[in-house]
């Protein structure tokens, strides 16, 4: 266990932020080896998996509810300097997780082929996302174990091991990918399916690792059956946090699936190049997300312990630093967009999408930064009703305009991202409010 509750927050944000932002870069990597052995398939292939890949905001919304509302009130506890309190939350947010591993795996395999036939633009583009969500589901399912394991060591401060175990299997899915999707060394190409089943066995491998790394070597949480069985008022607790986090994650769902129906209407390569975008997009989030992530239980042993001044210093130092990372990305995306975009794919069709994508909509990398800082308090503070409430009015407003928009004669994809600006100015300017009114409230 890491005491968050003394020392200088930034230096907790630094020694938190950067191994979390490791971790994320290599858990973000097994996505994008998949997506350049992919795109070398075709562009059906590429729009089909990129399409498919939305329905990880679906299960991350799973695995947010888990994660953050373990992160929360684990640190609270250990804030509190209340262990057997913090041993008791871990063990129950392990018997939820095991009952979001089977909603997966049954939802997943029931809905995969009406979810591909609704979003695809044509039938080799549902063909391909069917075929990689039949693979890829399972290794969804066992990110359940992993956002456990991981969450309860973040709340009592520490990031290192997770980390270390995301490394591990990066590395193994950057070793099977060629060899499953491609066929090298086999001679047996699996195409799509190989992406996915790249995936899912990496996935296994860490839930594993970091399974024996808590029997063997985790003191403050660990592992005990007998607390096990669910208990109402726990899981209660877990989801009154949660939830409203799991619904940010299912309302950016709902607002890529809109995205990706719109673009149908434009073409293959329309969703093709708005996928490699969005992967690269999520990429540039990692470092303000890893400053978020660090503020989150920095926040809740804080507040814990009621040290409020340092729950409001948590705000101000994660916000600037991930304003100030942010302003330098979309620098980036201003001039060297296309460059990231041939990583992925030569056809010139994609690359413009690509490239347009992201010199519009990093202008809206700044506003992004302080979401998550904010969302990340409302976590810490152990109430992220707020959080869903400025993200539900923008995604709302997003889907209503963006729908009637694409009916309007003249209508380019390019007004698309335009409004995705608009509506994160407007979400930014909601979750200040909503936070200042927070502080306000719990911290006098």
């Amino acid at each position: 266990m890491r005491d968050l509750t003394t020392g200088p927050i930034s230096g907790h944000v630094v020694a938190m932020s950067v191994p979390m932002a490791a971790g994320m870069f290599l858990q973000t990597l097994y996505y994008f080896v998949d997506l350049y052995f992919v795109a070398k398939l075709g562009d059906a292939a590429l729009a089909g998996v990129s399409a498919a890949g939305t329905v990880m905001f679906i299960v991350f919304a799973l695995t947010q509810t888990l994660g953050v509302g373990t992160v929360a009130l684990v640190s609270h506890a250990v804030g509190r300097k209340d262990r057997p309190a913090a041993n008791l939350l871990f063990n129950q947010s392990v018997a939820l997780g095991g009952l979001m591993m089977i909603i997966t795996l049954v939802g997943g395999y029931a809905l995969a082929g009406v979810y591909m036939t609704t979003l695809g633009a044509d039938e080799a583009t549902v063909q391909a996302g069917t075929t990689f969500l039949y693979w890829f589901i399972p290794g969804l399912a066992l990110q359940f174990p992993m956002v456990v394991m991981g969450s309860a060591l973040r709340g009592t401060g520490i990031v290192k091991p997770t980390m270390v175990v995301q490394m591990l299997t990066v590395l193994l899915n950057v070793a099977l990918a060629p060899v499953l999707i491609a066929g090298w060394g086999t001679g047996h190409p699996l195409g799509v399916a190989g992406a996915a089943l790249a995936t899912t066995i990496a996935a296994l491998v860490g839930d594993i690792v970091l399974a024996f790394y808590f029997v063997r070597l985790e003191k403050y949480v660990s592992f005990d059956a007998t607390q096990w069985k669910p208990r109402a008022a726990t899981w209660k607790a877990l989801l009154n946090v949660g939830v409203p986090s799991g619904g940010e994650f299912a309302a950016m769902a709902l607002f890529t699936g809109t995205v990706y129906w719109i673009l149908g209407g434009f073409g293959t390569a329309a969703q093709a190049g708005f996928g490699i975008g969005s992967r690269v997009m999520q990429m540039l989030f990692l470092p303000a997300m890893a400053v978020a992530f660090a503020a989150a239980p920095i926040a809740g042993q804080n507040f814990g312990a009621r040290h409020f001044a340092r729950v409001r210093e948590t705000f101000r130092v994660s916000a600037i630093a991930g304003a100030v990372v942010m302003f330098l990305l979309t620098i980036v995306c201003q001039f060297e967009g296309a460059t990231m975009a041939r990583i992925f794919t030569s056809e010139p069709e994609v690359i413009a999408v690509t490239e347009e994508f992201l010199s519009i909509i990093s202008w809206n990398f700044v506003a992004m930064g302080v979401i998550f800082t904010c969302s990340s308090l409302f976590q810490g503070l152990g109430n992220t009703w707020p959080s869903l409430a400025s993200v539900s009015v923008r995604v709302g407003a997003y889907v209503v305009i963006a729908i009637w928009l694409s009916r309007q004669p003249g209508f380019e994809m390019h007004y698309l991202w335009y409004l995705s600006i608009a509506t994160a100015t407007l979400q930014v300017v909601i979750s200040l409010v909503l936070l200042r009114m927070e502080f306000r409230k719990r911290l006098g």
